[in-house]
């Protein structure tokens, strides 16, 4: 058995993860101290900010709150159990299979079952048209990429965990 504590003091299984072990000021908590890229950028820019972008974008195109909610939450997961970078998570089944029990969890606490698959495909287009531009403004050697049109321009200044965490938050309960 695989045991986590979580800031709030929650204590449960992730592998076994269920929607009673979700709680939204653990996700902020988490998501805001942990950074894109596996650090390797320019500054320190959160998951918890990427997720916010990627809900403001949504929200821009006009989008239900419901995929609203669907784009905040799409990396809710690494809360709990971190990230691995795309070209490496491909190669690692189980995380995936961890991932999903882990996601499961967080969809359902949030009321976001039976995602369809045009929702699933809306939520990863915002998060790959975003991930362009955080690779632009980012990534060393990534400058002459070819931006993406985004409905808004995502805030990708600079800004302290605490600050996200709270804005995750603001966010959120907006919607719930």
């Amino acid at each position: 058995m695989a045991i986590m504590k979580t800031i709030s003091g929650k204590i449960f299984d992730p592998l076994t993860m269920k929607p009673e072990d979700v709680l939204l000021e653990d996700i902020a908590h988490g998501l805001s101290l942990l950074c894109r890229g596996a650090g390797q950028i320019k500054f320190f820019y959160s998951v918890a900010q990427h997720s916010i972008n990627c809900a403001l974008e949504a929200k821009a195109r006009g989008w239900s709150d419901r995929l609203v909610l669907l784009c905040l939450m799409h990396d809710a997961s690494e809360a709990y159990i971190n990230d691995i970078i795309r070209p490496v998570k491909v190669h690692l089944p189980d995380y995936r299979k961890i991932e999903d029990v882990v996601m499961d969890a967080i969809l359902t606490r949030f009321g976001l079952t039976g995602l369809t698959r045009e929702e699933l495909e809306k939520c990863k287009l915002i998060d790959n048209e975003l991930m362009n531009d955080e690779l632009i403004a980012m990534f060393t050697g990534e400058e002459e990429r070819i931006p993406s049109i985004m409905a808004i321009k995502p805030d990708m200044e600079e800004h302290l965990p605490r600050e996200m965490e709270k804005k995750f938050l603001e966010v959120a309960r907006g919607l719930l």
